[in-house]
């Protein structure tokens, strides 16, 4: 596993034998050949996600965040939607139960923008009806894990450097017939090709974590849509439970072309105290 560093964020990835294969070789040249037309074209195709969705204009999306770290693994969950066009997104994001079994924290809406997430309920002495901003350009990991919820925009974009992509083969994802990919993406690479809006953020992530390589399995439908994505990450935590933490993090995008408005908040409901660690 690779190994990445960065500073806490507020919230914290049997041979069939010879006849069978003689078989094959006299039935299937056909089909052969298709599969390896698929999979010299893997490449092209997962690199060129983001722009197929940027066509696509809208979705639905659902996260899980996955953490493991000292034997201890929670599951962090999101759903909401995503404009690909406007560069904006809205989730609603619930914490799993803490570890003596109490009820989690109230669910926490997120709106991302281009360098920015608002968070209300965050909870860490802000009031309720309040607002938290953060730039996530600052952030040492781009908000690809801070938030509980890698940004779609980013999981999408951070496929543009997607190299020694392999074809796994064809599944069934909710219904849809989907094509799976495997491989590693570089985040300063994506980040050097990634469109405007979230440039800064992956600038930023690629600063901040020591390695770039980040593995990741990729769900493209017969359209070119990005279906489902998870990218597995890993950082040592410089916090007080210091440790490596591994991350799985999860995207799955339905329901294209459903509409999705966000509504950002009045300055004057986002908080500018202190927020407790």
């Amino acid at each position: 596993m690779v190994v990445h560093r960065h500073r806490r964020g507020p919230l914290l990835t049997t041979a069939a034998g010879v006849a069978v294969a003689a078989l094959a070789a006299t039935g299937c040249g056909a089909e052969t050949k298709a599969e390896a037309s698929v999979q010299a074209d893997g490449t092209a195709a997962v690199r060129g996600a983001a722009d197929v969705l940027a066509r696509e204009g809208s979705a639905r999306a659902r996260t899980a965040m996955e953490m493991a770290t000292g034997g201890t693994r929670v599951t962090i969950r999101g759903e909401g939607g995503v404009d690909f066009r406007k560069q904006t997104v809205q989730l609603l994001v619930m914490l799993p139960a803490d570890v003596t079994g109490k009820p989690g924290h109230r669910p926490i809406t997120e709106l991302l923008t281009p360098g920015a997430l608002y968070m209300k309920n965050r909870g860490a002495g802000v009031p309720d009806d309040k607002w938290v901003r953060v730039d996530t350009t600052t952030l040492a990991d781009g908000n690809l894990v801070t938030g509980g919820a890698t940004d779609p925009l980013a999981a999408a974009e951070l496929l543009r450097a997607a190299d020694q992509v392999t074809y796994v083969g064809e599944t069934d994802l909710s219904g849809t017939r989907v094509r799976h990919y495997r491989g590693v993406t570089d985040i300063g690479r994506a980040a050097r090709s990634a469109s405007p809006h979230v440039r800064g953020a992956l600038e930023a992530a690629a600063k901040g974590f020591s390695k770039d390589a980040v593995p990741f399995d990729a769900y493209l439908d017969e359209e070119g849509r990005l279906r489902k994505v998870r990218h597995r990450f890993s950082y040592v935590n410089d916090g007080l439970n210091s440790g490596t933490i591994d991350v799985s993090s999860t995207t799955l995008l339905y329901g294209f072309g459903t509409p999705v408005t966000v509504v950002l908040p009045d300055s004057a409901d986002i908080y500018a105290g202190k927020i407790a660690e």
